[in-house]
């Protein structure tokens, strides 16, 4: 069965749509468990000061896939225009937060004896409150969560504005500067909103700001690596779409007549 060009686009929207909720769901739902950079690079802590403090790359695992977010974003900013990402942005903010209501509900469930007797102990034998586990683990401050929806979207909506304003200068030529460069920023921002919300009154200003420098230095590095991942994702959908039927596409998507979103 040959598909039309408006059913490969559908197909590719869902595709795009699929791996941006999943990866956005998941980097939240993640995001609880901080992990050193270095270790994982096998390297000593980087013990960086800044602004008087001494930071290392301790990072949210949710950092890890957070980069598939906006590189999904920016390809589907690319094909299907700002309403597109604007309307993905909203919906994945609305099925965070209903992930978050129903952990929360998950939460006050009463656990089963069974349940509890017979996940007590680690695999050292020391005993330990399964229930407890999973509340604490699962279970995220207010603040945290208000901070990381607002950084979220914020970040989301600059990234579509820095993105069609590179690509008007641009044109189709310079896909790095417009991938990357709204990327750069957009994660600038994501870096520090989340922390003023979540953490003011409980770390000074001055720790907050150095928090976010490190977290930021690990997002530039992150965003600057994975631009060959942009080309390869732009190669492999104009080979689906066919390169005219793609260029074309994009060039819809920029003046906003994109008509199927």
């Amino acid at each position: 069965m040959t598909l039309t060009l408006e059913q490969k686009k559908h197909r590719l929207f869902m595709v795009l749509v699929g791996i941006f909720l999943t990866n956005a769901l998941m980097a939240e739902v993640i995001g609880v468990k901080i992990f050193s950079g270095e270790a994982t690079l096998g390297l000593q802590p980087a013990h960086l000061q800044i602004l008087g403090f001494t930071m290392d790359f301790n990072l949210t695992a949710g950092a890890v896939i957070w980069p598939v977010v906006f590189i999904t974003s920016d390809l589907i900013n690319e094909y299907f225009g700002k309403p597109g990402v604007k309307r993905i942005s909203y919906l994945a903010a609305i099925l965070i937060a209903y992930s978050f209501v129903v952990i929360f509900l998950t939460m006050k469930l009463p656990p089963a004896g069974w349940w509890l007797d017979s996940n007590n102990q680690d695999a050292q034998g020391n005993y330990f409150n399964m229930d407890f586990a999973f509340n604490k683990i699962l279970g995220q401050g207010q603040r945290i969560i208000i901070g990381s929806l607002t950084a979220f979207l914020v970040s989301q909506l600059v990234d579509v504005f820095v993105f069609q304003r590179l690509k008007k200068v641009t044109g189709q030529k310079m896909l790095w500067l417009r991938a990357t460069g709204s990327t750069l920023v957009s994660q600038f921002i994501d870096s520090f909103v989340v922390l003023y919300i979540a953490f003011i009154g409980v770390f000074s200003g001055q720790q907050i700001l150095a928090i976010g420098i490190t977290n930021y230095l690990y997002k530039f590095s992150v965003a600057i690596l994975l631009t060959p991942v942009i080309y390869l994702g732009h190669y492999l959908i104009d080979r689906y779409l066919g390169k005219e039927n793609a260029e074309k596409i994009s060039a819809e998507a920029a003046a906003g007549s994109q008509s199927f979103l």
